[in-house]
């Protein structure tokens, strides 16, 4: 896991808030990945040629995951004054969207032996991962 991550948010002046913060910065570190590797795999998906029109859903997928994963991460940077229902929506919403993609990446990962699918699954398996261990503490 990178340091800078950790260290902003140890150096924060109001740190405590609602996480536990190693599982916090885990947590923003997993989004920004999955953000660059979803991205990344619509491109690879778009340069696959011949089977460009079976992968249009997971091109979808791919974009939709990114800004929602880069959004969650965004929103997990700022500690101060936190709204509770906001952390739990938007944790609900990355974790939904990293299993869809996930989900069709790995299918076509298989299927159609799509190694930058493969990557970009295990990214979004982390990222899944990563937003429902933190979502266990943010208050109901």
């Amino acid at each position: 896991m990178p340091q800078n991550t950790l260290q902003m948010l140890q150096t924060h002046p109001n740190p405590a808030g609602v996480f536990d913060l190693n599982a916090l910065a885990e947590c923003i570190d997993a989004c920004f990945e999955c953000e660059q590797t979803c991205t990344s795999c619509a491109d690879a998906c778009l340069g696959e040629g011949d089977h460009l029109m079976h992968l249009v859903h997971c091109i979808r997928l791919n974009l939709d995951c990114a800004d929602v994963c880069g959004t969650t991460g965004r929103v997990l940077s700022r500690l101060t004054q936190p709204d509770q229902n906001v952390l739990r929506a938007q944790l609900q919403a990355c974790v939904a969207a990293c299993k869809a993609c996930g989900d069709e990446c790995q299918h076509h990962a298989q299927d159609m032996n799509m190694q930058h699918c493969a990557v970009c699954a295990e990214a979004c398996r982390r990222c899944e991962q990563a937003c429902q261990n933190l979502l266990g503490s943010v208050a109901a």
